[in-house]
């Protein structure tokens, strides 16, 4: 399966849908899925306010789990979650389709299964390949059920493909996409004149999560200017407040990734990460 619009302001994996629907042949073998998510939050999409079309009740992105699933709570999101919920069930492989909020390069959420970063390194691109065990808030859907066990092979990527109003990130989308079918043997390289692939990287850089901000108070803050990937040289340097409590590195050498100016009470705000050396 690949899924896009969890978010209804991440277009860049619409896009990538539409090509491959567009496009896209009989599979060589397999079944291939195309799935759009928050169609809802999607057609409240206003170019001038891209922040209110993230979704309508509650983040998507954090309701993947049987308890949230199964549970008495009801919101626009949970009826579409609960609407895949029984083709997702059936998907050996997911590739989930995002954008960021803020500038930084391409980036692949893999999870903490050795699994998921083979197959982020099958793919090539984009360079960086973040290990990481999720949200405090919620469940995605990477790592929902058997693609966050040991005892499965289910296997799940996501990519943040970019900032959501950078036009490139639909084509890293659909590049993303293409390589991931491509790995599976499910199709045949297309044609170079109807897409031209992206260059895969020399290396890939894996970063660990071992630390996830989460903002507690109304009242957070980065006090520094901060970027994704961003290399924090000692450890104790503060970058932020949340109300009075001072947010600083764990250790030296930290990397900075996916910072958020916008993170409210009980989103995350930066994880904290190394590289790890293959």
């Amino acid at each position: 399966m690949i899924m896009a619009l969890i978010h209804g302001n991440e277009l860049c994996g619409a896009h990538a849908i539409t090509f491959l629907h567009e496009h896209l042949t009989q599979p060589v073998k397999g079944r291939i899925s195309l799935a759009l998510g928050n169609i809802a939050a999607y057609r409240r999409f206003e170019s001038k306010n891209i922040g209110a079309s993230r979704y309508l009740d509650e983040d998507m992105n954090r309701v993947w789990s049987g308890d949230r699933l199964e549970g008495p709570s009801n919101s626009v999101e949970l009826r579409r979650a609960r609407e895949l919920r029984p083709l997702v069930d059936k998907v050996d492989f997911l590739l989930d389709l995002h954008a960021m909020e803020n500038t930084g390069p391409p980036l692949i959420l893999s999870g903490p299964l050795d699994r998921s970063v083979e197959l982020a390194r099958w793919l090539g691109t984009p360079q960086f390949i973040v290990r990481d065990a999720g949200h405090a808030n919620g469940t995605r859907l990477r790592d929902y059920s058997n693609f966050s066990s040991n005892d499965h092979h289910h296997t799940a990527l996501l990519i943040e493909c970019g900032q959501r109003e950078d036009p490139e990130s639909a084509r890293v989308a659909i590049d993303a996409s293409l390589k991931f079918l491509l790995s599976l043997d499910l199709i045949r390289p297309l044609p170079s004149a109807m897409f031209q692939p992206l260059q895969p990287m020399s290396s890939q850089d894996t970063i660990q999560v071992t630390d996830a901000v989460t903002v507690d108070t109304d009242a957070f803050s980065f006090l520094i200017d901060v970027e994704g990937f961003q290399v924090i040289d000692r450890a104790g340097t503060v970058i932020a407040r949340d109300g009075d409590r001072p947010i600083m590195t764990p250790y030296d050498s930290c990397v900075l990734v996916m910072p958020s100016r916008e993170a409210k009470r009980g989103q995350t705000a930066v994880r904290f990460g190394h590289v790890v050396t293959d």
